[in-house]
Formats: C-alpha cells, structure tokens, sequence
C-alpha cells in the first residue's frame, strides 16, 4: 500500500468519526505512516449527515480532502445516496446490510455485511458498532496491523469500555475474513 484514500460517512452518533481519528492515529502512531484525517458534519449534532476523510501513504500528503476514495463506507443510506458515485473505479464499497440497500451500479467491489445485527446478537450494544466496522474493514482490506487498531483503540476509548470495543473489533474482524473466505 503506497496511499489509501478513504471516506466514511453515516449520520452524528454512530462514531463514524471515532472510527476514523483512530484508523489514522493507528496509521501514525503505530505504523510510521503518513496520515491526514478530516471530518464534517450536518446541521444536526445527532442524526445529521457525518463525513470523514482519511488517507494513509508512504509518502508525503500535499492534499487532505478525498474526493474519489479507494475505500468508501456508508452507515446509512442517505450517505450511501450521497457519497456512491465518488467511488473510484475498481474501490471498495462496505456497507450495513440493516441500514443500506444497495441501489446502485458502481464500478467499485459492493461488499454489503450484517455487522449492526452481529454486535446487538453477540454484544448487545450498539454503541460499538462502529468499532465492529473497523474490524470488518480491516478484515476484507489489511490497511494497517491488528495489533496497531487495538493499540489505538486501548488509548482512545475510556477503560471501562475497552474490553467491550476490543469484543465489538475481533467481531468485525471475523466478519470480514468470513467474507473474503466465502467469496475466494
């Protein structure tokens, strides 16, 4: 991987930008990566429209902003409405099968997972679904080490809740890998 250019996006208390401050600083921090990390968000604080822009290179970044990422996921399908046709051709789409229906042609790897209805079957709280996310990604596209995502996510979430999103990351982790295993 020489650069990875990546846009999450969801709706304001799904941790979309959670997500994203910690797969850089993974990059960063653990990995010896260049990494930049934006965010926007809607009018609304909870269920507004949120956005992330990650990228993660070798080399030096003059630019932050994506604007036709090789990684797009989508939490909700008015970010997957939004953000689908940006996708660059041959990229990867991840979306919730509980909150997106894939409506559209892309030229991109559409990979739709049961990640919401997973964490509240096997954890029960939905607050680490975006923790299960990251897990998922890095299951279908190795962009940074497990153990630099666990670092990380031991230093961003309070100490209470570590071994909870630490459960909610090797759970999307395993979702993802029985994705690759099912479609190779």
């Amino acid at each position: 991987m020489s650069r990875v250019r990546m846009v999450f996006s969801g709706s304001g208390g799904q941790g979309v930008i959670t997500a994203a401050i910690i797969l850089a600083e993974a990059a960063v921090i653990h990995e010896g990566k260049n990494a930049t990390q934006s965010q926007s968000y809607g009018a609304a604080a909870r269920g507004g429209s949120t956005r992330s822009d990650i990228i993660i290179s070798d080399d030096a970044i003059d630019f932050p902003e994506v604007t036709q990422p090789n990684v797009l996921v989508c939490l909700t399908q008015d970010a997957y409405n939004s953000y689908s046709s940006i996708i660059r051709p041959g990229g990867t789409l991840l979306t919730d099968s509980r909150y997106v229906q894939l409506t559209r042609k892309v030229d991109a790897k559409q990979i739709e997972l049961p990640m919401y209805e997973r964490v509240m079957e096997k954890i029960g709280k939905p607050v680490v679904f975006n923790i299960c996310v990251l897990g998922a990604l890095l299951g279908i596209s190795p962009l940074v080490r497990e153990e630099s995502l666990l670092a990380m996510i031991k230093e961003r979430v309070p100490r209470d809740f570590i071994g909870l999103n630490t459960e909610a990351f090797n759970l999307g982790l395993s979702i993802g890998r029985e994705y690759l295993q099912a479609t190779n």
